[in-house]
């Protein structure tokens, strides 16, 4: 048994001990108590993130800025990024080199501009009458894409994300009529990745230009044909100034994946929880974008055709089939002509064959009994 004696003077000496720390009567115990609740100096790190876009550019400029400050953002400040518009730093269509070298850690932009560092990388944009937005972000994370996406570019020291979805996008602004295939013969098209692939099996020429240099191309002449991606960015850019006709539908990018690319050595260099936030800050980017052009598509079309009197047509349906015919002909060759572009066109392909049955009985039946009259 405690001796009553004993217990009252344990229970006093603990009480004072208590009251003296709580009161900061012990010199030593409250320097240990403030030593232990101060946080440790946290390291601030800062990285570079090159575009292709031009400063500001809605949806596509101001998406790369909002996905630099998400990142900075949920770090708490431990990871800034600062972000340099097409130019700025580097030329648009150097974002790759210079991320893979480390003059900057990360780079926005989209995978079909380097085809001609690996031609595998276009598949992860857009695949002419290949799978949606909502299609390809699910080969990506759940179809075993990006695992192939992060095999093409280990030669590179690059690691791919999404940073963004445009949706379906627009046929393109042409300065003539499209009203068989023979049109698309010796026509020089702003035109990237593999629908311009399509287009030269057609006779024509792709040229691939960056975003801010596609007005006084298609306005001089020097172009007779633009695709870019849809009426929020062509509004913003002015194209119907330039162009008579807007035809639809984007038969060659049917869901335009945007990527961020981070250089790799910089990335496994950081802690666990900042690679976890840039992963987590890329998928929100992806969603984002894809719901702004989404909201705001169909108001910009509105604009062009009523106040700007756009001449908007629909590809005549024998052109989409041709076109059809010729864009499968095109990725056959593609894959054929590259050990790597055939394995990835073969995932792709079997990813799309799967979701397609899926969405017959999903989205495209749900969709049809929608809009039936």
């Amino acid at each position: 048994m405690i001796n009553a004696k004993a217990f009252s003077k344990w229970t006093l000496a603990g009480i004072t001990a208590a009251t003296l720390v709580a009161c900061g009567g012990s010199e030593q115990s409250s320097s240990t108590e403030t030593a232990a609740a101060a946080p440790a100096k946290q390291e601030t790190i800062e990285w570079k993130m090159v575009t292709t876009w031009p400063k500001n550019f809605p949806g596509l400029g101001t998406g790369a800025e909002n996905l630099a400050n998400n990142i900075t953002e949920m770090s708490g400040g431990r990871l800034k990024v600062k972000v340099y518009a097409a130019g700025e730093l580097v030329p648009p269509l150097e974002v790759f080199d210079a991320v893979s070298r480390g003059t900057a850690q990360m780079g926005h932009g989209a995978a079909y501009y380097w085809k001609g560092k690996a031609p595998a990388a276009q598949f992860f944009t857009a695949v002419p009458f290949g799978m949606t937005a909502q299609e390809i972000n699910s080969w990506i994370y759940h179809g075993g894409g990006m695992k192939l996406w992060e095999e093409v570019y280990e030669p590179f020291n690059l690691k791919p994300l999404t940073a963004g979805n445009t949706g379906v996008q627009m046929g393109g602004w042409f300065n003539k009529e499209i009203n068989s295939l023979d049109d698309f013969s010796g026509l020089k098209m702003r035109i990237p990745g593999l629908g311009g692939e399509v287009l030269q099996k057609l006779g024509g020429s792709p040229i691939n230009l960056p975003g801010g240099e596609i007005f006084t191309a298609l306005q001089t002449g020097t172009i007779d044909a633009t695709e870019w991606v849809g009426p929020y960015n062509d509004l913003a850019f002015g194209l119907y100034k330039a162009a008579k006709y807007y035809y639809y539908p984007g038969w060659h990018e049917p869901g335009s994946e945007m990527e961020l690319l981070v250089n790799k050595t910089a990335f496994e260099a950081l802690p666990k929880d900042l690679q976890a936030i840039v992963r987590s800050a890329s998928r929100q980017a992806t969603q984002d974008m894809l719901d702004e052009f989404t909201a705001l598509n169909n108001d910009a079309l509105q604009t062009l055709v009523n106040e700007h009197n756009v001449d908007l047509r629909p590809f005549p349906e024998d052109v989409l089939k041709a076109l059809k015919v010729a864009s499968q002909e095109t990725l056959e060759g593609v894959a054929a002509s590259d050990e790597m572009s055939k394995k990835v066109y073969e995932s792709f392909r079997a990813f799309l064959g799967k979701v397609s049955q899926w969405h017959d009985v999903s989205e495209r039946a749900y969709i049809n009994a929608r809009d039936a009259e």
